[in-house]
């Protein structure tokens, strides 16, 4: 029953009834989990034998008290010190771990990052990082219901995380800067979404002396009134832009509603994100340490290939999935080669120097850190991605697929267009590609690629397309045609609409 709410490394569902769907993530199952969370730490991590503390945070979701509350009431019936951290971030409650004020076994998030409000999940972490795909298969397995006639023998302490992580931000920003407010000189507008990201506002912003006027969506709603939290959405990202533009502000910085994943706005209104964002990380992590490796996921453009490798560094394509290109990264760094960055381009981030901790606040400082030296050289942010050729058309379709065994059949979608691509001149498959296929376009296609992969969580083809030349796409959409329409189980709606 509690299978189907596994995501990858997290668990998430439906906490409030909706007209689509019916609420799988009830009391009732939060409670079970929570029991499968203290067998997970007892008779996995070890902690069997001794009492246990657990740090519990959420983010502004509606569902995010009754989520807490079912945890806390299966946490009671053993010996548990619970700290209620009340609204927090995803990267603070893995640090709820580390500060010695909490030294918590367990830090748990309860969040379901950007999806619609009806959604929530839950996000584990222990002193050695997140719980991996495994951790949530063996939590699933061993919950149970809660025996109501035990009596509570666990404890409940409220206790505010928030202003610790922000001070321990500010810190590091200053020993990185040597400066006490090295954000004095600049107007920074931040973009919260509505979510929990707020506090970096006041807290961290404003403590390094910035500007912080016209930020917007600070407030924590759950309801998402404005527009999604999402730093990979079109809507979200044009709201920052535009706040950065009225404003006037020397940058601009969106959260997504756990403040694990950011972006940036310049100046100037170039939106730092997906591909910029990786190109201007790459640029600090490589400056001082050329021949570095990045790990990023597959649906990269191959410019920011040749941008990190101009740098003097090597890029890693690999497989979708933060948890994914953070254990490659952490893979290739055991195997000797110095990989000091993972990141997706959705935003996810992640620093050997910070635990490997998918952290956007961190992200932030990272950029913030280089704002004062940027200005002392008479430079902006776009300088840092000037050599970083940007595409003249970059789109992506989803195809719906129906019918049982949606993954297998994906995959074999994927694997009978190798034969397909083999037959047609301007077409080249690219072998240094970990998932689904990457295909080069040159001759009548214009000169490109695109992506095929399937979906990490949902019965979905996603095919990527992007060209330096303007209208190539629609060859390349319109030739791929031919080998889609002949899949019946597949949507091709969303195809024809572009083709038009």
């Amino acid at each position: 029953m509690l299978s189907g709410l596994q995501n990858g490394s997290d668990i998430r569902g439906i906490a409030i009834t909706h007209e689509e769907f019916q609420a799988n993530l009830t009391e009732k199952e939060v409670q079970m989990i929570g029991t499968g969370i203290l067998a997970w730490l007892k008779e996995t991590k070890g902690l069997l034998g001794r009492p246990l503390k657990i740090a519990i945070g959420h983010d502004s979701r509606l569902s995010a008290e009754m989520i807490k509350t079912s945890l806390i009431e299966a946490f009671m019936k053993e010996d548990v010190l619970v700290y209620d951290t009340g609204l927090s971030t995803t990267p603070a409650m893995f640090m709820a771990t580390q500060f010695e004020e909490f030294n918590a076994d367990c830090g748990i998030m309860i969040t379901a990052s950007h999806l619609p409000y009806y959604y929530n999940g839950i996000k584990l972490f222990t002193k050695s990082g997140g719980a991996e795909h495994e951790d949530i298969d063996v939590i699933l397995e061993k919950s149970k219901a809660v025996d109501s006639s035990l009596p509570n023998q666990g404890v409940v302490e409220k206790k505010e995380i928030i202003s610790l992580y922000a001070a321990d931000m500010v810190k590091k920003i200053q020993q990185a800067t040597a400066e006490e407010l090295p954000l004095a000189d600049f107007h920074i507008v931040l973009d919260a979404g509505n979510g929990a990201g707020g506090f970096f506002a006041e807290k961290v912003l404003g403590a390094l002396g910035a500007n912080t006027a016209g930020s917007q969506f600070l407030e924590p709603d759950g309801t998402f009134p404005n527009h999604m939290p999402n730093p990979d959405n079109k809507e979200a990202m044009a709201s920052i832009q535009e706040a950065v533009l009225t404003h006037k502000a020397d940058l601009g910085v969106i959260f997504d509603t756990d403040v694990d994943r950011a972006a940036v706005v310049a100046k100037s209104g170039q939106m730092i994100n997906r591909n910029n964002l990786i190109a201007v990380l790459a640029q600090i992590v490589l400056e001082n340490n050329p021949g570095q490796t990045i790990v990023t996921n597959s649906p990269t453009s191959s410019h920011l290939k040749d941008f990190i490798e101009e740098l003097g560094g090597k890029q890693v394509r690999y497989l979708c999935g933060y948890r994914n290109v953070i254990n490659k990264a952490i893979e290739l760094n055991e195997a000797g080669i110095e990989t000091p960055l993972a990141i997706e381009t959705s935003g996810h981030a992640a620093f050997k120097e910070n635990y490997f901790l998918d952290d956007g606040a961190y992200v932030i400082a990272k950029i913030l850190m280089l704002l004062p030296k940027l200005k002392r050289e008479g430079k902006s942010l776009s300088d840092l991605i000037d050599n970083l050729k940007q595409p003249a058309e970059a789109q992506e379709v989803r195809f719906k697929i129906s019918g049982d065994n949606y993954r297998v059949y994906g995959e074999s979608v994927i694997e009978k267009l190798h034969d397909f691509v083999k037959e047609v001149p301007g077409f080249t498959v690219d072998d240094e590609n970990e998932e689904g296929i990457r295909v080069n376009t040159t001759e009548t296609f214009g000169s490109g690629w695109f992506l095929l992969r399937m979906s990490l969580h949902e019965p979905l083809l996603v095919l990527q397309v992007e060209n330096d030349e303007l209208g190539k796409n629609k060859s390349v959409f319109t030739k791929l045609t031919e080998y889609f329409v002949k899949e019946e189980r597949l949507n091709t709606d969303k195809l024809s609409e572009v083709l038009k």
